[in-house]
């Protein structure tokens, strides 16, 4: 039988699966549970990306769309975080990535939080939780901040749900228990604090945005280089040389 991949878009977790028994337990009984199977991976991811209901075109942008939204980052903030996570397959082996610019310029790139039996969420919460740490230096130091991070389930998790979350005592009434607790909890902590000098947006994902696509490199590097603390990578920061790694 051939392979199939599932994208869930709403479910108790979200994201493209291989396996149908644990992608079942995502939607069985889940109230508007939206999935969908692919026959290839590039499907199902550009069906994540683009969303339900939504029509997965994928083009890669033109040179003056890519100058466009690096001049709106250059005008707007001082810092700019991008955020992902990668897992190949889900669930399997995982880690997250962040590439930082500073005045639109890429400075920094970051990988780590390697799980050999990670999921895709865990990995984007784990991303975004290193982009916030990151965020709250610099916030200290006067400068203002955006997050851009391609997982809307992230974003809901620590901005919008952890509150009400938070007014139930950690739990939820009828989906039972809410996954990846503590990673969420130390993040909302995090968001908290910073919440009114920081903008956490959503970027979609595999479009040819410079910023998310080195983040994706830097979370599938580091699962291919097994790297469990997060940390700066030291290479030179050649941007064509890095978006040849190998994609998630």
């Amino acid at each position: 039988m051939p392979k199939k991949f599932y994208v869930v878009w709403v479910g108790r977790e979200t994201g493209v699966f291989t396996n149908w028994s644990y992608t079942k337990k995502q939607v069985d009984q889940f109230p508007q549970a939206k999935y969908k199977s692919f026959t290839t991976q590039a499907e199902a991811d550009a069906a994540y990306s683009a969303g339900w209901g939504a029509v997965p075109v994928r083009r890669a942008p033109t040179k003056a769309q890519r100058s466009v939204s690096a001049s709106a980052v250059k005008k707007t903030y001082d810092l700019t975080i991008y955020c992902d996570g990668g897992c190949d397959p889900n669930p399997g082996k995982a880690g997250s990535g962040i590439a930082v610019y500073k005045k639109g310029v890429l400075a920094e790139l970051w990988y780590g939080r390697y799980n050999p039996k990670g999921t895709n969420n865990t990995a984007e919460l784990n991303a975004l939780y290193q982009s916030l740490s990151i965020a709250g230096e610099h916030i200290q130091e006067g400068r203002t901040v955006q997050i851009l991070c391609d997982s809307q389930y992230a974003i809901n998790c620590i901005t919008l749900w952890a509150y009400n979350w938070k007014k139930k005592g950690w739990k939820r009434k009828t989906e039972g228990d809410i996954k990846n607790l503590e990673l969420i909890q130390k993040s909302h902590a995090l968001y908290e604090a910073i919440k009114n000098d920081v903008d956490v947006s959503h970027v979609k994902a595999h479009s040819g945005i410079e910023g998310n696509e080195l983040a994706d490199r830097m979370s599938i590097f580091a699962i291919d280089q097994k790297k469990l603390a997060f940390s700066r990578y030291t290479e030179q920061l050649d941007i064509k040389q890095i978006l040849d790694l190998r994609p998630g």
